[in-house]
C-alpha cells in the first residue's frame, strides 16, 4: 500500500541522459518516484533496455513500460521509413523542426503520466525536455509545459474536485547538454547506464552521427570526459 506520507512522482524515463538525469533531481528533490517509460515503437529500442538498467540503478518504487505503437502513425524519422538526418551543423540542429520530431509525443507521454500520477493520488509529474538543444521541438517548450499544467487541473476530477494542484517538473529545461552532464555527474549519474543515439546498430553501439550523438559528444568533450557508452566508429 502507498505511503501517502511521502512525497510522490511519476518520472517520465526514456533511458536516455536527460531522463535519466531528471530522476536523479527527482530523488534528490525527496520524491518517492515511479518510472513510467513508452514503449512506442521507436526505431531506437535499445533506449528501453536502458531505462531498466536506469530504473534498476535508482531503485525506484515502480517501473512500468506501456505500449503504444505510434508507427500506426509515422510521420516521424524514429517511427516510420525516414532516414535519420547525420551530420548536421550546429546551426541546422539548432533551426526548425526536425523529422526526429514525433508528432504530439510528450502530450501523449504527458496525458499517461497524469493518468498513472491521478491514481495514485500524486500531483508531481517529471520530464527531462530541453529547450536549449531541442530548441525545434514544440513540445519542448516551458509555454507548453504551463499549459499542460494548468490543462490538468481542467481535465482531472482531482484537479476540479480541488485536491491538489498538478506540477509539470522539467528541471534541465533551461540547462546547455554540458550542463545537464556535469549536473548528472554531482547527482551520481551513471551515463554509461544510458542510450541516445537515434539510430543504433542491431547489437546497440550508437552512431556517433545523429543530432543526438553529436550533442552527446560535443557536450562530453567540453568537459574533457570520454562519453562512456560504445560507438560504431570503436570497432572500425
Amino acid at each position: 500500500m502507498q505511503d501517502l506520507k511521502k512525497k510522490h512522482a511519476v518520472v517520465l524515463l526514456s533511458g536516455g541522459m536527460d531522463s535519466t538525469t531528471t530522476l536523479a533531481e527527482a530523488i534528490a528533490a525527496g520524491f518517492d518516484c515511479h518510472a513510467l517509460t513508452i514503449d512506442y515503437g521507436q526505431r531506437h529500442r535499445h533506449e528501453l533496455l536502458a531505462s531498466n538498467r536506469v530504473a534498476e540503478a535508482f531503485s525506484v518504487s515502480d517501473h512500468k513500460t506501456f505500449n503504444l505503437d505510434l508507427r500506426l502513425f509515422g510521420g516521424s524519422a524514429l517511427t516510420s521509413e525516414i532516414e535519420v538526418p547525420k551530420d548536421r551543423s550546429e546551426s541546422e540542429i539548432g533551426h526548425g523542426i526536425p523529422i526526429t520530431y514525433v508528432p504530439a509525443r510528450n502530450t501523449i507521454f504527458l496525458s499517461l503520466a497524469l493518468a498513472w500520477a491521478e491514481t495514485m493520488g500524486a500531483f508531481d509529474i517529471y520530464i527531462g525536455v530541453n529547450c536549449l538543444d531541442y530548441s525545434g521541438y514544440p513540445d519542448c517548450r516551458p509555454e507548453y509545459l504551463r499549459a499542460f499544467e494548468s490543462m490538468s487541473d481542467l481535465a482531472t476530477a482531482a484537479g476540479v474536485e480541488g485536491r491538489g494542484k498538478f506540477r509539470i517538473h522539467a528541471p534541465l529545461l533551461h540547462l546547455s547538454k554540458t550542463d545537464i552532464i556535469r549536473r548528472g555527474l554531482e547527482l551520481g549519474v551513471d551515463f554509461s547506464l544510458t542510450h541516445t543515439c537515434y539510430d543504433p546498430t542491431l547489437e546497440g553501439l550508437s552512431c556517433g552521427h545523429c543530432d543526438a550523438c553529436q550533442l552527446r559528444l560535443a557536450a562530453f568533450d567540453e568537459i574533457g570526459m570520454a562519453d562512456p557508452v560504445r560507438y560504431v566508429c570503436e570497432t572500425t
